[in-house]
C-alpha cells in the first residue's frame, strides 16, 4: 500500500459505499474498506472519525452555507422568503447533483438505529443553525425556532417525496408544492 496516494479519501468514500451497499452498513469493517481502497487504516482515521462520517463527512457544509445565506439575506426581506430562497439554494447546491447517492444512503440510514440517531442530529444541526440566522437578524427566540423547525420539517418532507419520485421534477419545485400544501393546511 502506497503512501501519499492523491485522491485518498474519495477512493475511501467509494470503497465504504460499494461494501455498504454489497453487504450491509453494520457488516462492514474499516479494515474492510481499507483493503478494497488499498490504503491502511491509519489512513482511513486520518480522513474519517468512523465509519459513520463517510455516510456524512459532506454534510457539514450544509449548516455552514445555511449561516452564511442567513447573514447575507438582504436586512428587510422577510422571514418566508429567506427561507425560500435558502432552500432553493440548498436543493439545486449539494442536493440535485446527489439525488442516486441520496437514494442510497437513505435506504442505509433506514436500516441502522445508530445511523438514523446521526441523521437525527444532522437534522438538529441544520434547524440550530437556521434559529441562529433568524435570532441573529432579530426575530424573538420563539419565532426563531418556530421557522427553524419549519424549515428542516419542509425541505425533509420535500426531500422524502423526491427521493421517492421517478420523475425529472426538481427537488425545489417539490419544496414549493409541500410549502403550498402547508399554507393551505393551515388556513
Amino acid at each position: 500500500m502506497s503512501r501519499w496516494q492523491p485522491g485518498a479519501r474519495e477512493r475511501l468514500q467509494q470503497a465504504a459505499h460499494e461494501l455498504f451497499a454489497e453487504q450491509g452498513f453494520a457488516a462492514t469493517t474499516v479494515p474492510e474498506i481499507t483493503a478494497r481502497a488499498g490504503l491502511t487504516t491509519r489512513t482511513f482515521f486520518r480522513h474519517f472519525a468512523d465509519k459513520r462520517e463517510v455516510l456524512y463527512a459532506d454534510d457539514a457544509e450544509v449548516p455552514a452555507m445555511i449561516a452564511t445565506m442567513m447573514s447575507e439575506a438582504p436586512p428587510a426581506a422577510q422571514p418566508l422568503a429567506v427561507i425560500v430562497e435558502g432552500l432553493r439554494t440548498v436543493a439545486e447546491t449539494p442536493f440535485e447533483p446527489r439525488r442516486a447517492a441520496l437514494r442510497a444512503r437513505r435506504e442505509l440510514v433506514r436500516t441502522d438505529v445508530g445511523l438514523q440517531e446521526r441523521d437525527l442530529h444532522k437534522r438538529a444541526a441544520l434547524s440550530e443553525a437556521i434559529r441562529e440566522g433568524f435570532l441573529a437578524r432579530g426575530i424573538d427566540t420563539a419565532r426563531a425556532s418556530l421557522l427553524a423547525e419549519t424549515s428542516v420539517t419542509l425541505i425533509n418532507v420535500a426531500l422524502t417525496e423526491w427521493l421517492d419520485r421517478d420523475d425529472d421534477r426538481s427537488l425545489y419545485d417539490i419544496i414549493l408544492e409541500t410549502l403550498a400544501t402547508l399554507r393551505s393546511s393551515l388556513n
